[in-house]
């Protein structure tokens, strides 16, 4: 059997830690780069969340580029339970007189009552074409842009399953059960108002008989409850007619719902959205001052606590800072009127953030086709000419895009933190070699190290005995 040894036990010399603490000693460079290596991690991650913060700043900028936020306007209705409006990117400035003298209306038709709607029908067939009426000259005009609905009925099917089936075609007319004292009626109506969307039925068989509908045959079946009727509606002195009782752009840009008859004018009114404007403004504002606070923060040095930001005396960050705090002071050339961001009423404060003075602001709104310069205006000759936010969103495209500085520098830390991880390996896998040979070391020492310490017991006792056989 094997015997069991441990390194120090025949020489006496505490091998193992002699081999701990040198081998603590020759860890010390992978200590120190593994050190160096979350410095660098944090790095990356504070510039992943500046990458973020420049992408809100530069998409907030983009937005005060744009025609349609200058161009917002909001719409108001001075009777809104009889007209409510709502205004496009098109819509003008102005004043409309509206006024209503008809509701457009959906077709309905009822039958007479069944029993229950489990009532059995009986078989046969509906076929439902979508037109109109000639009110005139009573005659129905189908629609050529809309097939027939053709419902085939089997001798089970209930007046619950007509209204089904019906409903399952998907067509232009609508079917429901509607029960009162005398029993269920099948009603059926138009899915659109407005007098083409009018509809005839007719039925073969005896029981979806009960179910046809012409206007031409005084016999019929079912009875009208609601004629298809169009909206009318005049507006500044102009008649409106509308399948619809929702007008989309009779004015440009407006959308009116007509909910009643009115007995005179509402006034409607069309007007520069400046809360929309402001809010466009304000979300900048704030955009820029969380980055602002960012790069602040991850720059500075604290003398106070002695300690210095993860990007304290970094280049691209300082850099960054500086060119936005640069066009941010600086004087644009795109409006005579408005030279400065100050002169706007966003002023830059002390600590570098900016502040939206509401009075300069409010006032400046009054003269915005220079305000609209002086933030959007794009000369294709001449950049110096362009407008603040279009500098600064071409800012962000620059340091965000593949080539820009923010990925470059990201790329280069991710290329540092990679050699630095290749030199822990290397450096790990030479301690696992110089552990191996100091231990083989060791091992032999204490082999031969015990093997004199047995001669020397061997030979004191020797002499021991010697001296007592001379004595």
């Amino acid at each position: 059997m094997a015997s069991v040894t441990s390194a120090g036990i025949g020489s006496g010399l505490d091998v193992e830690s002699i081999i701990t603490k040198l081998m603590t000693v020759e860890k010390l460079p992978v200590t120190q780069l593994q050190t160096e290596a979350s410095k660098i991690q944090t790095k990356i991650s504070a510039y992943g969340s500046i990458q973020s913060s420049v992408s809100a700043f530069r998409d907030a900028a983009l937005a005060l580029t744009r025609s349609t936020t200058w161009g917002a306007t909001a719409a108001t209705s001075a009777d809104t339970s009889s007209v409510t409006v709502s205004s496009g990117s098109s819509a003008a400035a102005g004043n409309y007189a509206v006024s209503v003298q008809k509701l457009a209306a959906a077709q309905s038709v009822a039958s007479t009552s069944f029993a229950s709607s489990s009532t059995v029908v009986g078989e046969g067939a509906l076929t439902i074409d979508v037109g109109s009426w000639d009110i005139g000259e009573p005659g129905f005009k189908a629609r050529a842009t809309i097939n027939s609905m053709n419902i085939a009925i089997s001798a089970t099917d209930t007046l619950a399953d007509v209204r089904d089936k019906i409903n399952s075609a998907g067509g232009g007319v609508s079917a429901s059960i509607v029960t009162d004292s005398s029993g269920a009626r099948l009603v059926l109506s138009s899915t659109a108002t407005g007098v083409g969307n009018g509809f005839r039925v007719t039925a073969s068989g005896a029981g979806p008989s009960a179910f046809a509908y012409d206007a031409t045959d005084g016999s019929a079946a079912m009875t009208r409850t609601q004629t298809a009727a169009d909206a009318q509606a005049r507006i500044n002195g102009l008649d409106i007619t509308s399948a619809s009782n929702t007008l989309n752009d009779v004015v440009q840009g407006l959308t009116m719902n007509l909910q009643k008859v009115t007995t005179g004018d509402v006034q409607v009114s069309v007007a520069q959205d400046n809360t929309s404007i402001k809010s466009a403004l304000t979300n900048f504002t704030a955009a820029y001052n969380g980055l602002a606070s960012l790069l602040k923060t991850q720059t500075k040095y604290d003398d106070s606590t002695k300690t210095a930001g993860t990007l304290q005396g970094d280049s691209t960050a300082v850099s960054l800072q500086r060119q936005l705090r640069t066009m941010l002071t600086g004087t644009g050339s795109a409006s005579s009127a408005f030279p400065t961001l100050s002169s706007i009423g966003l002023e830059i404060q002390t600590d570098g953030t900016l502040k939206v003075n509401d009075t300069k602001l409010t006032s400046a709104l009054g003269n915005l086709s220079e305000m609209k310069k002086a933030f959007a205006n794009s000369d294709a000759t001449d950049s110096a000419n362009d407008g603040f936010a279009q500098k600064l969103r071409a800012l962000g495209d620059q340091v965000l895009g593949t080539d820009g500085s923010l990925a470059a520098r990201t790329s280069g830390l991710n290329s540092t933190l990679k050699d630095n991880q290749e030199r822990q390996d290397d450096i790990t896998d030479r301690m696992t070699n110089t552990e191996k040979r100091l231990r083989a070391q060791y091992t032999a020492l204490d082999t031969k190290m015990a093997g004199l310490n047995t001669l020397s017991t061997y030979i004191t006792q020797q002499i021991a005995n010697w001296n007592k056989s001379t004595g």
